[in-house]
């Protein structure tokens, strides 16, 4: 891609992010969304693959009608209040079209259909923004309508995305749409808790944010896309699958690492909101995605290919220094984070 095309697309998707996140007007709000659809489709269809191609208008798509719903839902509400405040939600009405809006824009279930397909058409990079990046603005819109929202439809998608999200990822064999089920799964748990404690949804995105960040960049490093070239990642940097196979782990939620933190404060909130059925249902239905990020973290160091020893075997990477630094930082920081536990529950 041309480097001027490439920073204009960057700087757009910041300054999208950053309207979004910073307005209080529907309007704003609105066009920092449609600023960041537009942004990303350059980078989607970078490749000039048909797949990408199928990507980008799936994608173009899906997020055009969810903002068109939400500038519905706002403009009823404004009509039925005489207010444009995004947090003056009143009418039931603009709530319900809100909630389809921006459960469609995050890929909760029953809205989810788009993110698997739109991220295995991607390179790895891009699906690392459409996973992290790109939830941010949606997210906040929620955030700041939660308190008007309803809390029924809310759980049960909640309880459905985890369900799904663990239940899809069971028979896949490519990891980038493992890593959509992945956040399918992770975003239930953070709609789930955000009616209740929304700075806990803020703070497991986060340290999600952090997790698939690191695990994006060493699949990019070692060029790993499905899991038969997986099992031959660890000939081009073993200490880096070593630690992908910890961070995997670690978004799993399995303790001691510090994706364990999230869903423990998660659980322990709902327990105290007398939710505890709840509760056991989204940890219950985590185990189902704990069995693929196993299955990742087996095929990156425990299991060889059934191959010979001439099997197409890469020793050398490619990417620059500080991609490695950032690599190994953000690992770090994805395994070793749990002991600031009780000084993060203090501000949560």
């Amino acid at each position: 891609m041309n480097p001027h095309t490439k920073l204009l697309t960057t700087l757009s998707l910041l300054l999208g992010t950053t309207i979004t996140i910073s307005s209080n007007h529907w309007l704003m709000a609105w066009t920092g969304l449609e600023i960041n659809t537009l942004a990303i489709i350059p980078l989607i269809t970078k490749s000039h693959h048909p797949r990408a191609i199928e990507a980008a208008i799936k994608y173009f798509l899906v997020q055009a009608t969810a903002s068109a719903l939400l500038l519905f839902s706002s403009m009823i509400n404004a009509w039925s209040s005489g207010q444009w405040d995004i947090t003056q939600m009143t009418n039931p009405t603009p709530c319900l079209l809100l909630t389809a809006a921006i459960s469609m824009k995050l890929g909760l279930v029953p809205f989810h259909f788009w993110f698997p397909e739109v991220l295995q058409g991607t390179s790895l990079t891009t699906a690392l923004l459409l996973s992290t990046l790109m939830k941010l603005p949606p997210l906040t819109i929620l955030f700041m309508t939660s308190h008007s929202l309803n809390t029924t439809l809310l759980m049960t998608m909640a309880i459905a995305s985890t369900a799904l999200g663990g239940w899809m990822g069971l028979n896949q064999t490519q990891i980038r749409k493992l890593m959509a089920f992945s956040s399918i799964s992770h975003l239930g748990w953070m709609t789930a808790i955000i009616l209740y404690n929304p700075k806990l949804t803020i703070l497991t995105f986060y340290l999600y944010t952090m997790m698939t960040t690191a695990i994006f960049l060493t699949l990019n490093t070692t060029n790993t896309l499905n899991l038969v070239t997986l099992m031959v990642s660890w000939t081009k940097a073993p200490t880096l699958n070593t630690t992908l196979m910890l961070t995997l782990l670690s978004l799993a939620g399995l303790p001691p690492l510090a994706g364990f933190l999230p869903k423990w404060l998660i659980i322990q909130e709902l327990t105290k909101q007398e939710l505890t059925p709840t509760a056991t249902a989204i940890a219950m239905l985590s185990l189902l995605g704990m069995f693929f990020y196993l299955r990742l973290a087996y095929h990156a160091t425990i299991t060889l290919p059934p191959n010979s020893t001439t099997h197409m075997k890469q020793w050398y990477t490619t990417n620059p220094t500080y991609t490695h630094t950032l690599t190994a930082t953000l690992t770090s920081m994805s395994i070793l984070l749990l002991p600031l536990s009780p000084m993060i529950q203090t501000y949560a």
